[in-house]
């Protein structure tokens, strides 16, 4: 190649990277006069072939050529940057974004609204740790050291006296330790148990539980009374509620709380076991032997205490008919609870 026809390629190369309108086409350029095979480092391979009077003319020209190429290049990448960038924050013409609103998930709905209607009842919210001691776990709730609930297959212990609590009833505990009667609180929170996930159970899982003890008589009837406006107020006036007598270590008298399926309505499924009935609370009287762990007598307070499931309410109330569309956050699923 001659002196003449290297300055007409040179000429060439700058006229081909400013006709170029695209990345593409300027990468193109870049990779036919710059790349592996591309005509610059061609020539200079061929630089021994050229008459030994000529090589320094045509030397400096490969190199002028070359820092030119480069910072053309380099501008014009600059420019359609700039350009892509303003075409995109500037361009009339594209379809507006949707942005869907967002919606709260079912368990936290469920926890605002059962705060909303025992606050009408004159109830505050407590709080509590998850991690807890086995004082306040258990043996402040008067259960027995044999009880299958302490066993490690049934719970998360992180040591002898350490564990992840089973239920929010400790906040109970905590809150009585620590403030003298009358005491009225819902504690929501999470929980853990070793349970087998189904369509109405999970290892993780929300509660919420109530108590209310004064120095006042306060009674079972009161209690049923509290549940009934509850159910009222949280599924409408057509809900079904039955109270069962049943056991716990730290209520006497105890009853489990039932609400009407919400997948039959009471006639008898799968998701029910064929009963019409889903569990929703256990709840009664609080046992003397809670009060004297706490440093109540109980022979100058009465009251009550209250648990029930968050998940299963939800269940109810939105017709979910398997508690682990709760926690797969599809989007698709949390869009229909609006």
């Amino acid at each position: 190649m001659t002196l003449q026809e290297l300055q007409e390629e040179h000429k060439a190369s700058l006229a081909a990277v400013a006709a170029a309108s695209a990345p593409e086409a300027l990468d193109a350029a870049r990779i036919k006069y710059l790349g592996r095979n591309g005509l610059l480092p061609a020539l200079v391979k061929q630089m021994k072939d050229v008459p030994a009077a000529d090589r320094p003319a045509f030397g400096k020209e490969l190199g002028a050529w070359r820092a030119e190429l480069e910072a053309q290049l380099a501008a014009k990448t600059a420019e359609l940057r700039q350009g892509a960038a303003q075409g995109a924050a500037f361009d009339a013409t594209l379809p507006g974004r949707w942005r869907a609103e967002g919606v709260i998930h079912p368990v936290s709905r469920v926890i605002e609204e059962t705060a909303a209607i025992f606050h009408r009842l004159g109830f505050s919210v407590a709080d509590g740790p998850d991690i807890e001691t086995k004082f306040n776990n258990f043996t402040a709730l008067n259960t027995a050291p044999h009880h299958p609930s302490m066993d490690p297959s049934d719970t998360f212990w992180f040591d002898p006296e350490t564990l992840l609590r089973t239920q929010t009833s400790p906040v109970q505990i905590r809150t009585m330790a620590a403030n003298p009667p009358p005491v009225r609180i819902i504690n929501p929170g999470r929980c853990y148990r070793r349970d087998t996930t189904d369509a109405t159970h999970s290892a993780n899982f929300h509660q919420i539980e109530g108590l209310y003890v004064d120095t006042r008589p306060v009674s079972l009837a009161d209690l049923k009374s509290t549940l009934a406006y509850f159910a009222r107020e949280m599924m409408g006036p057509d809900i079904g509620v039955r109270f069962r007598p049943h056991f716990f270590p730290f209520t006497e008298p105890s009853v489990e709380v039932d609400f009407t399926c919400h997948v039959c309505k009471g006639k008898g499924c799968r998701v029910c076991k064929q009963s019409g009935w889903i569990e929703i609370a256990g709840a009664g009287m609080v046992d003397p032997h809670v009060y004297r762990h706490v440093g109540y007598d109980p022979e100058k307070v009465y009251g009550y205490a209250f648990g029930m499931g968050v998940e299963r309410i939800a269940m109810i109330k939105y017709g979910i008919p398997d508690i682990r569309f709760l926690y797969e956050n599809d989007i698709r699923f949390l869009s229909q609870l609006r």
